[in-house]
Parts: structure tokens; C-alpha cells; sequence
């Protein structure tokens, strides 16, 4: 995966990741595949002026229902990354949430 924007698809904007960007962790929907050192990359390449130190990686399970007597899933599988900057450094999109 060459392509920064196919490594990270988008940024998760929620409540809890909102009062984590505070902190300086940021949340991110990512590509199934992509490993810790792809994500570093990809997201240093998106936002040219912010250092990653830390990516913690979570495989997220879709939610299941039940259509009759079979379970299947609603939604894929996907999988979410939580990326720590230098301190005092900070990335726009989450600025004013």
C-alpha cells in the first residue's frame, strides 16, 4: 500500500475521540491490512507537519443481526487506529468539534 489515503480512510469524530484529541491521540478508520508502520507513514504524508510516536491498532468486529433463523453481519469488519503526536502538536479536522 503505496497510497496514503487508501491506508487511512478517514477520521472517527466522536465524543470519546474528541476528548482524546485533547490529549493529543487522535482516532482513525484505516485499511484491514495496514500495519502500525503504514499508518505512521500515510498519516505524517496526509498532515505534513505533525510527528507520530505512538499508533495503538484495533480490529473492530461488524455487528451482527438475524434475518429469520441465520446471523449474518450488517456491517464488514473494519479496523481502527489511535495515533499519539508530539506533545503540543495537533491536526485541524478535530480543532473546533
Amino acid at each position: 500500500m503505496k497510497d496514503p489515503y487508501l491506508v487511512v480512510e478517514r477520521p472517527l469524530v466522536t465524543e470519546k475521540s474528541t476528548a482524546a484529541a485533547e490529549q493529543g491521540k487522535y482516532t482513525f478508520k484505516v485499511h484491514p491490512d495496514a500495519n502500525k508502520i503504514e499508518i505512521r507513514e500515510a498519516i505524517e504524508q496526509i498532515y505534513p507537519n505533525v510527528h507520530v510516536t505512538k499508533v495503538n491498532t484495533i480490529s473492530v468486529r461488524g455487528k451482527p443481526y438475524r434475518l429469520g433463523r441465520y446471523k449474518t453481519r450488517k456491517h464488514p469488519d473494519w479496523k481502527k487506529a489511535i495515533v499519539t503526536l508530539r506533545q503540543g502538536e495537533s491536526i485541524e479536522i478535530f480543532e473546533g468539534v
